[in-house]
């Protein structure tokens, strides 16, 4: 069950989209599992190079502005926060995952504590992107593939998704659980099968990738697809308005 104030937020998006002739406008601000990578890169991918493509054509569009090896803190200090902002307009949505470079205390250009910096920084661009009249969504930081020697995975984000699912409910910001819907999905497959989730390829599999990799933090093609469809299944659990032109398949 919704919120009450979750409900005004999607009938105020809702009137102010169908009145316009344009494409609804989504960004998105994160890290390496979220962002867009060139073709030299390729089958590397962030979950979020996938999501525009599971809208209608011309319906919804993406601004994937999310950055490889940033925190919140670094988001903020070196500016990009400040060139999304913006671009963000009244009815755009703002989707939020950091966590996996926030969590590195070794680093102090970087790190952001869960429940201290990490929370505020999330509050900035909570507020300002409100601000705006643009709609904050909190995405908690999807799983690495890491799993004991029982095969169960582990939690490897200590209680940064507990920090976000707080504020999300303290401050009534939708919020999209990619950790818990990412536990599920990877758990069902196990040790073997998340291989292909991530980017695990054998020697001269890919041109890229020449001597292969082993990488359980970042997506192959079909991981990062994987990923954006249970973004989808949160948008339509949230029942944002923009649900309205998920393809036909996707929401079945």
């Amino acid at each position: 069950m919704l919120i009450g104030f979750t409900h005004l937020i999607w009938a105020f998006v809702f009137l102010l989209n169908t009145h316009t002739n344009t494409s609804i406008e989504v960004f998105l601000i994160g890290d390496s599992t979220v962002s867009e990578y060139p073709e030299s890169y390729y089958p590397r991918m962030g979950w979020g190079q996938a999501l525009e493509s599971f809208f209608q054509e011309g319906k919804v569009k993406v601004h994937n502005k999310a950055v490889s090896g940033r925190s919140t803190k670094s988001f903020i200090d070196e500016g990009l926060w400040e060139k999304v902002l913006n671009e963000l307009g009244e009815g755009d949505y703002l989707l939020i995952q950091f966590g996996h470079n926030d969590m590195k205390s070794e680093n102090e250009h970087l790190y952001a504590a869960p429940f201290g910096a990490y929370t505020d920084n999330l509050m900035t661009f909570i507020k300002k992107a409100r601000a705006k009249k643009a709609v904050p969504v909190l995405v908690t930081p999807v799983y690495r593939r890491r799993f004991d020697d029982n095969g169960l995975l582990k939690n490897s984000h200590g209680e940064y998704p507990l920090a976000m699912r707080i504020l999300a409910e303290k401050k009534e910001v939708p919020l999209i659980d990619l950790h818990k819907k990412s536990f599920q999905l990877f758990s069902a497959l196990g040790p073997e099968k998340t291989k292909d989730i991530f980017l695990w390829l054998q020697e001269d599999e890919y041109e890229n990738y020449p001597e292969g990799i082993e990488d359980n933090s970042h997506f192959s093609k079909s991981g990062a697809i994987a990923l954006s469809e249970l973004v989808a299944e949160e948008m339509l659990r949230l029942e944002m308005p923009l649900t309205i032109h998920l393809k036909e398949e996707v929401k079945k």
